[in-house]
């Protein structure tokens, strides 16, 4: 997959909303859109369609190619609950997220094994605590 977002930048955004930090509507998407695409590159694929509306989705996870129409497997949810999937953390502020808040359909929907994408030691600043 072609990486459209900066790395730094995109991670530098997922760190600043595990930290409870406000973000602008821009910097959530991109936050958003840079998970999705680390997502995409760590599990290659097209067995799995995530989609966050208004946002973005990606095809993942080998398997079944998917080519037309709706994908077998299929898991969406709203950005904020998909941040807090992919870094584990319910930063402060947020409520936690609820099962409902989350759709899918097909046999191989389920992204337990997959997730949290991002370890503890890449969620730390990288900046020094001021």
């Amino acid at each position: 997959m072609k990486r459209r977002i900066n790395q730094e930048f995109g991670m530098e955004c997922v760190r600043r909303f595990c930290a409870a930090e406000q973000l602008s509507a821009a910097d959530m998407r991109l936050a958003v859109r840079f998970s999705l695409e680390e997502f995409a590159d760590r599990y290659p694929g097209h067995s799995v369609e995530i989609r966050i509306p208004w946002i973005g989705a990606v095809q993942a996870i080998r398997g079944v190619n998917h080519r037309r129409g709706t994908p077998p497997n299929v898991v969406e949810m709203d950005g904020i609950s998909w941040l807090q999937i992919a870094t584990g953390i319910t930063p402060e502020g947020y409520a936690p997220v609820c099962p409902e808040d989350i759709t899918y359909s097909g046999a191989h929907a389920d992204l337990s094994p997959y997730l949290p994408l991002f370890s503890p030691a890449q969620l730390r600043s990288i900046h020094p605590a001021a």
